[in-house]
């Protein structure tokens, strides 16, 4: 929970887009470790205990999103900077 509160701080607190999607990066793990810590152990009969493979296809399916959507958002960042000049969120009302 301490990485989802951290990862949950830094996106709020920081204006550059980069460390906003680091900090996505940071609640994504911490989400995962809970999932996975959270997963019921089943009792097996070729192990005594064995974890339930739903949470982790789960956990890992969301490895798998998650690179795909911090690629995707780094290209918009790239895009951006190429546009804008800039990658920081500011205020837009001067502009």
């Amino acid at each position: 929970m301490a990485l989802v509160v951290l990862g949950l701080y830094a996106l709020i607190v920081h204006a550059h887009l980069l460390r906003k999607v680091l900090a996505l990066n940071i609640m994504s793990s911490g989400v995962f470790l809970v999932f996975i810590g959270l997963a019921r152990r089943t009792p097996d009969a070729d192990a005594p205990m064995a974890a339930d493979p739903v949470p982790q296809a789960m956990v890992l399916t969301g490895i798998v999103v998650a690179v795909a959507a911090t690629g995707l958002a780094l290209a918009l960042i790239v895009r951006l900077r190429a546009l804008t000049g800039r990658t920081t969120l500011g205020d837009d009302m001067g502009d």
